[in-house]
This record gives C-alpha cells, sequence and structure tokens, in this order.
C-alpha cells in the first residue's frame, strides 16, 4: 500500500448473485439477506459483504475511518502525519495509531530477521524511478544505484514511542506498503464489532471475516492463482503478488537486505488472526526460503501458509 489514493465510490450491488464473486459460494444459500459494496479505497479494489439492513451505515462507517486514518498513513498528503514524519526525520506527539502500526512493524521486523521492513521507500523510489524510462532492464536499477538507496534502509534506525518518533539516521523514509492495508481493515472490523455486528466480510486491500457466514458455515475466499476457495471464520487473509514487469523479473516486494526483489515464489498467501500479522507476514515469508518461513511460524500466530514454488503448489499449517 505505497499509494492510499482518494476513495471512488463504484456501486452497492443488491441480490443473491452479488454476494458469489467475493465469498465463492453460492449466494442462493444465504438466508440473511446480504449486500456487496464494491469500490476502490487505499488505492486498490475493495468489497465489503453486510447484512442488507444495516449496509448503508456500515459503508459510511467504513469510509469515514478510512478517511480518518489516510489522513496518518498517505504518502500522498502533504498533511498526513507520515508524509510529515518523512520529511522532517521526527514527529512529536504522533497518532497513537502511527505509534501502534510502526511498533508492530518493528516486531514483525525482529521476528523475520529483517525480512519485513518499512525503512524500503527508497527502494521503492529507485525502482520505480528505473521503470518509469523507456527500454527499462527488466532486472532493475544498476547496483551502484540500489546500493545508494540500501544505505537509507534500516528499520532499527526508526525510534519509535508514545512522545515521539525520530529517524536515528539520514535519508530514511518509511512506505507503510505490507502493514498499513491490513492494520486499516482490523480498525474497521473492530469498530463493526464494538457496534455489536457480526457476520461480516471485509475485503479493504486485505480479507478479513468477522464470524462466519451469516448461514453459520464459514466465509469461502477465492485468494487467485488457482488456490481454489479458502473457509474463513474470524480471521484474516492476505495475498503477495504483484510486479513492475510483466514477467515478473523484478516486482514490489524488495529484500532489505540486499536491494533485490522477491524471488523465491510466484505467489503466497498467509491467513492470521488480524489482517495486520497476515498482511505483514506475507511480505516477510515471501523474502524467506521455506525451511526459514517453517522455523518462524512458532513464534508468530499465522495459521496456514499457502505459497506457489516453482510451478508447485505448498501448504504449511502449524
Amino acid at each position: 500500500m505505497t499509494a492510499l489514493s482518494r476513495r471512488r465510490f463504484i456501486r452497492i450491488a443488491v441480490g443473491g448473485a452479488a454476494i458469489a464473486a467475493l465469498t465463492g459460494m453460492p449466494a442462493a444459500r444465504a438466508s440473511t439477506p446480504l449486500i456487496r459494496w464494491k469500490g476502490v479505497v487505499l488505492g486498490a479494489e475493495a468489497e465489503m459483504v453486510l447484512p442488507a439492513a444495516d449496509a448503508g451505515r456500515l459503508v459510511a462507517l467504513t469510509l469515514a475511518e478510512i478517511g480518518r486514518l489516510e489522513k496518518i498513513f498517505s504518502l500522498y498528503r502533504d498533511d498526513s502525519a507520515l508524509v510529515r514524519l518523512n520529511r522532517q526525520g521526527h514527529l512529536e506527539a504522533p497518532p497513537i495509531e502511527l505509534v501502534e502500526l510502526l511498533s508492530r512493524a518493528e516486531a514483525v521486523s525482529a521476528a523475520s530477521g529483517g525480512a519485513f521492513d518499512v525503512t524500503v521507500q527508497p527502494l521503492w523510489e529507485a525502482y520505480a524511478a528505473h521503470f518509469s524510462r523507456p527500454g527499462a532492464d527488466p532486472e532493475g536499477p544498476p547496483p551502484a544505484v540500489i546500493e545508494a538507496a540500501l544505505a537509507r534502509v534500516d528499520w532499527r534506525a526508526v525510534e519509535v514511542g508514545p512522545a515521539h518518533i525520530r529517524f536515528t539516521k539520514p535519508g530514511i523514509a518509511v512506505t507503510l506498503n505490507g502493514i498499513a492495508q491490513g492494520y486499516i481493515t482490523d480498525r474497521v472490523t473492530e469498530r463493526f464489532r464494538a457496534g455489536g455486528f457480526g457476520n461480516i466480510l471485509l475485503n479493504l486491500g486485505e480479507t478479513r471475516a468477522l464470524g462466519a457466514h451469516p448461514d453459520g458455515r464459514p466465509w469461502q475466499v477465492a485468494t487467485g492463482e488457482g488456490d481454489g476457495a479458502n473457509p474463513l471464520v474470524d480471521g484474516a487473509i492476505a495475498v503477495s503478488a504483484a510486479g513492475f514487469t510483466p514477467d515478473a523479473a523484478a516486482n514490489h516486494l524488495f529484500d532489505p537486505r540486499n536491494g533485490k526483489t522477491a524471488k523465491h515464489y510466484a505467489w503466497m498467501s498467509v491467513e492470521a488472526p488480524t489482517a495486520t500479522e497476515a498482511d505483514a507476514w506475507s511480505t516477510a515469508f515471501s523474502l524467506m526460503p521455506m525451511a526459514r518461513i517453517r522455523a518462524a511460524l512458532p513464534g508468530t500466530a499465522i495459521r496456514r501458509v499457502r505459497l506457489r514454488e516453482r510451478g508447485r503448489a505448498v501448504t504449511i499449517t502449524f
């Protein structure tokens, strides 16, 4: 989620067939009237399956919460807390949400041996500038450009506390790509839970289920790449797969340790209790060999990892 773009409302689709694409289940089985809201939020397509009677109120609540958090996390708003942090190198009295999110990112960075790192923004900028040029080398920027960017990447150089956030090295810049969509999805989910709602499915860049399907069965979430339908109850699924080039020689998953992009897997999905965890770990695991993924799992709350490696599908559970 490098860009938190302006939201664009598309439509609210009413009726049985409207929920099939997101849930993967024949909608006619639903005994509770459901509505599927579709739109673009945080720069990505979004959907929510909501109880018809409360859909209008829940959509309004969702968009209000996203708008509030966008003012904190956006890289494309001059007045956002994140932009001010990157510009100044410090932020006094930071929003509690930014403190919480950066603290959770720090924990994943430590647990993943640095595979997850929110300070990869200089690498993003180097790769984006490279691929914006006609005839760009599909392997990515020259080594000297990557080395210069890497000198400004270090998750340990972000000092986080309730009174202030500051960078302890020059040139550091944070992107919340790989964790903020999950965090925002969780915040909206918890707002729904606090309001007494359940049996809701959200996809706000990452997918989170609040409870089960209204009929009592698990939600069925299709994650693509021939993965089939994934049953989901009161949990989250995040997927990592994208590229700068059509042949995926380079992609947007940067290894903060060497400046290269993810090469281990063509596709990755992670199921966890929260979308924040699933989002961050799907990024980290994409940069880790399978042996390291298996070794890291006992220290996480991850329920299941699915990946595609050299044409074969692998499922890892713990």
